[in-house]
C-alpha cells in the first residue's frame, strides 16, 4: 500500500506542475505542445560468456522552459544467464518513469527521477523465483554540455534484497533531441 500512495504522489505533483506550467500561464501567443517536447532514453546490450541482456528505456521530457523539464520514461530489460546449472535464471524487468530536471546555472543539470519496476525473475531452480514491484527514487546531479549531461545519481530507496540496481549510487548520461 506505501508504494501505490508515494506513486500516486508523484504521478499529482508531476501533472499538477505541468498542468500549471502549460495551462495557468496562457498568454496571448498559442505554443505547440510538441515543439516543447525532447526526446531521448537508453539503449543496451551485452552478449557473451554465457550472459546475455538487453535494455530499452525510451524518455520524452517536456520542457517547461529554459530551465525546467518534467516528462516520463519507460523501462525494459531482459537478461538471462545459462550455464547448466542450478542458479541459471531468465529475468524480465518492466516499468515506467517520472522525471523532473532543472538547470539552475548552464553547466549543471540536477534531476528526480522515479520508477515503478516489476521484475520478474526465473530460476532453473524453481523455488527461488520470484515476481515483485520495486520502488526506485533516484536524486542526481551531472555536467551539462547542451543535449548532454553526465553525472551520478542516488536511489534513496535502495533495498540491497529488492532492487534491481548493485547499489544506490548510479552513474548515467542523459541526451535529448
Amino acid at each position: 500500500m506505501k508504494n501505490t500512495s508515494t506513486l500516486s504522489i508523484a504521478i499529482f505533483l508531476i501533472l499538477s506542475l505541468f498542468f500549471y506550467q502549460s495551462h495557468g500561464q496562457q498568454d496571448d501567443t498559442k505554443s505547440n505542445f510538441w515543439e516543447n517536447v525532447r526526446f531521448g532514453g537508453n539503449v543496451g546490450a551485452n552478449f557473451g560468456n554465457n550472459f546475455n541482456s538487453i535494455l530499452i528505456a525510451p524518455q520524452a521530457i517536456y520542457q517547461v522552459n529554459d530551465n525546467v523539464g518534467v516528462g516520463a520514461g519507460l523501462n525494459y530489460s531482459y537478461s538471462e544467464r545459462d550455464l547448466n546449472r542450478f542458479d541459471d535464471f531468465k529475468s524480465t524487468i518492466a516499468g515506467a518513469s517520472l522525471i523532473a530536471i532543472a538547470s539552475p546555472i548552464d553547466l549543471l543539470q540536477v534531476s528526480a527521477d522515479f520508477e515503478y519496476l516489476n521484475v520478474n525473475r526465473n530460476f532453473a531452480d524453481s523455488s527461488f523465483d520470484d515476481n515483485y514491484w520495486v520502488p526506485a527514487l533516484f536524486l542526481g546531479a551531472g555536467y551539462r554540455q547542451g543535449n548532454f549531461v553526465i553525472g551520478a545519481r542516488y536511489d534513496v530507496l535502495f533495498n540491497d534484497r529488492r532492487s534491481v540496481y548493485a547499489n544506490g549510487i548510479q552513474p548515467f548520461v542523459r541526451v535529448l533531441f
